[in-house]
């Protein structure tokens, strides 16, 4: 073979080299940068299903695949991905994929085209479907609550057990975390110079109180909010005190011991809880519903064509001998420019760090310092928010009500509002996914969360009996 020709083939071989190795690296660079995240969707019955969705995340596919029963709240969930996709600013792209039968659950189990199971519909199924989600190795975001029948609890510690033992995360949606307010109020009560210490409190004045006020008939994404009727029905959705309760134990648990691992079995003890009803009429219930009669299952709870919501619920506990409250109430329709309402104290030996949305504050969160007995230097206060807050949050004020009271200014930028949340939760939920774990004190204190509204229910039932 001449010089000539062995050279053109070697400089052949090397051209084909480097384009099969240029192939192969593009084509790993192409799969590494493929989203590794593909959505299921079960029986999505309640609207934050679809909430997840209102953004488009990077490390998501667009193609998800949907298993429910047909029915009204699937076609519901499907318009509201539908509004998403076609809206003039910002549009989602999602490809929705979807299989309705019986077989529902195990069809989704069986074929599993995903690798993460949302889980937002109705309350009295969740636990089950929790647990063969995560039997059957699938990651598992679920909307609160988890359980909402103490009997069910155990499955639900299970759930965790088996979660850890097939490497995948089970985890719920705890929007409230990323209230402005409520992030600001878990600081300063971190600042000892400005909170001191939490106080203990007791049964009458507990140490700790977070409230909230919700309604039936509202807005969400820009249209009225259509509920399923079971949503009113007790065995189907639970009360209050195991379902927006979650919301309010958790913060305060976050706040109170932040990155703490909390033991239900030893740090928890219930004092006492009781519920009551809301009435509802029935053109009130046909406006919310679209339903022109109460189904058999809402009848017991109808008096004179009034239905009695169990909507209700007050507990009083210790944590970790720490006196605290969760109060949460539902009326029809939220006063003109309100929405849902919060209210929050935590009691420290210089101040109290107080969350007001009433009236007065317009219906908009507003925190407030007010010092306890003078002991509340204002140089140390403003400090913290001058100095410590605005490095993280630029913007941040403070103005001085009266001598013992200060509102913490906040820009309207951090106010980004509760359909936001769900974004914010996701890109956690992304992070611990790339991460292969959870924080460690996360799994021990959703235990702890339920098992707080658990012993809340029972409680309850013991007051009634």
């Amino acid at each position: 073979m001449s010089r000539r020709i062995w050279l053109a083939l070697s400089a052949a071989g090397l051209l084909a080299g480097l384009t099969a190795g240029c192939l192969m690296k593009r084509a790993v660079s192409e799969k590494q940068s493929e989203p590794s995240v593909r959505l299921l969707v079960l029986d999505p019955g309640h609207f934050h299903a679809a909430l997840v969705q209102k953004t488009m995340y990077e490390q998501i596919s667009p193609e998800v695949s949907i298993y429910a029963p047909d029915g009204p709240e699937l076609e519901d969930y499907l318009a509201s991905i539908e509004a998403f996709n076609t809206r003039p600013e910002n549009p989602t792209a999602w490809l929705q994929h979807v299989y309705k039968g019986p077989d529902y659950l195990e069809r989704m189990l069986s074929e599993k085209k995903g690798n993460v199971v949302v889980i937002s519909g109705k309350n009295s199924l969740k636990t089950d479907y929790i647990y063969q989600s995560v039997r059957a190795g699938l990651n598992v975001l679920a909307d609160k609550p988890m359980v909402i029948a103490p009997e069910k609890f155990p499955l639900l510690v299970e759930s965790f057990r088996t979660a850890e033992k097939n490497g995948v995360l089970l985890y719920d949606i705890m929007t409230e975390r990323f209230e402005i307010t409520t992030i600001l109020q878990k600081k300063l009560a971190a600042i000892p110079a400005v909170f001191g210490h939490l106080q203990q409190g007791c049964l009458e004045e507990p140490a700790v109180v977070k409230e909230s006020v919700h309604h039936f008939s509202k807005y969400v994404a820009g249209r009225p909010l259509r509920r399923p009727a079971w949503f009113f029905d007790p065995a189907q959705r639970g009360e209050d005190l195991a379902d927006v309760s979650t919301h309010l134990v958790d913060l305060i648990q976050w706040e109170c011991f932040p990155e703490q691992p909390i033991d239900y079995r030893r740090d928890i003890q219930m004092l006492r809880a009781r519920r009551w009803t809301t009435p509802m009429t029935a053109e009130q219930f046909r406006e919310v519903t679209g339903l022109e009669e109460w189904p058999e299952y809402l009848k017991p709870y109808v008096k004179d064509n009034v239905l009695y919501v169990k909507a209700n619920g007050q507990m009083d506990y210790t944590l970790r001998g720490i006196h605290t409250r969760v109060c949460v109430r539902w009326e029809y329709r939220a006063p003109e420019g309100a929405g849902d309402m919060h209210y929050s104290i935590l009691r420290g030996s210089r101040c109290n760090l107080v969350i007001r949305q009433g009236p007065q504050e317009k219906y908009k969160p507003t925190l407030y310092v007010e010092s306890v007995q003078g002991k509340l230097s204002p140089k140390h206060l403003e400090t913290a928010v001058l100095r410590t807050l605005q490095k993280k949050y630029p913007g941040i004020g403070l103005e001085q009500i009266d001598e013992r009271t200060w509102k913490i200014l906040i820009p309207d930028s951090y106010s980004v509002g509760h359909e936001a949340h769900f974004a914010q939760v996701m890109q956690n939920f992304l992070r611990y996914l790339r991460e292969g774990r959870l924080p460690d004190w996360e799994v021990p204190n959703m235990l702890a969360k339920y098992y707080t509204t658990m012993e809340a229910v029972k409680a309850a039932d013991r007051q009634e009996n």
